[in-house]
């Protein structure tokens, strides 16, 4: 029996539970968003806010010690400077899960996890450095959208009549 043991397995073994989760979390705050299984998402959550709300507190060297076991040395820098002041107007709930469906391979439910808050560039800015933090975006970030050149295969038929 299995009584008040907490948290995922996943089938590993602790070192490489606790790596994937570091690898996810440090994606995460990297990448700004991360496809993953539900699972694995619902397993980073709390650790990420947790991860969040030790940034906030504003003893900088404090928070370096306490991230450095979770977190890459990019990913730490980038908690610090960049989420933690986005992110201090909220006291929870820091980021969202959207359902993806199913993988074809495994059936395995997809999602992707990105935070709530996300940075937006000032298009009237010259350099194009100055941000503008967006709260609640309900769409995805938009981006240049390249035309594809389709090759059209011609139909048995067509080729058939050649």
């Amino acid at each position: 029996m299995r009584k008040n043991v907490f948290g995922r397995q996943f089938s590993r073994d602790t070192n490489q539970r606790k790596s994937l989760f570091k690898s996810l979390l440090s994606s995460l705050i990297l990448q700004e968003s991360i496809e993953t299984t539900l699972e694995k998402a619902k397993a980073i959550k709390a650790d990420a806010d947790k991860i969040i709300n030790l940034a906030k507190r504003g003893n900088e060297k404090l928070a370096t010690q306490h991230l450095q076991k979770r977190l890459g040395i990019e990913a730490l820098s980038k908690v610090i400077k960049d989420l933690a002041p986005r992110l201090k107007d909220r006291t929870g709930g820091y980021t969202r899960i959207i359902k993806l469906g199913r993988r074809f391979s495994d059936n395995a439910a997809m999602v992707m996890m990105e935070w709530v808050v996300k940075p937006e560039i000032n298009p009237s800015a010259s350099s194009g450095e100055k941000l503008i933090i967006k709260n609640d975006v309900k769409e995805l970030p938009v981006g240049k959208i390249e035309k594809k050149q389709g090759i059209k295969k011609e139909s048995k038929r067509k080729a058939a009549e050649k």
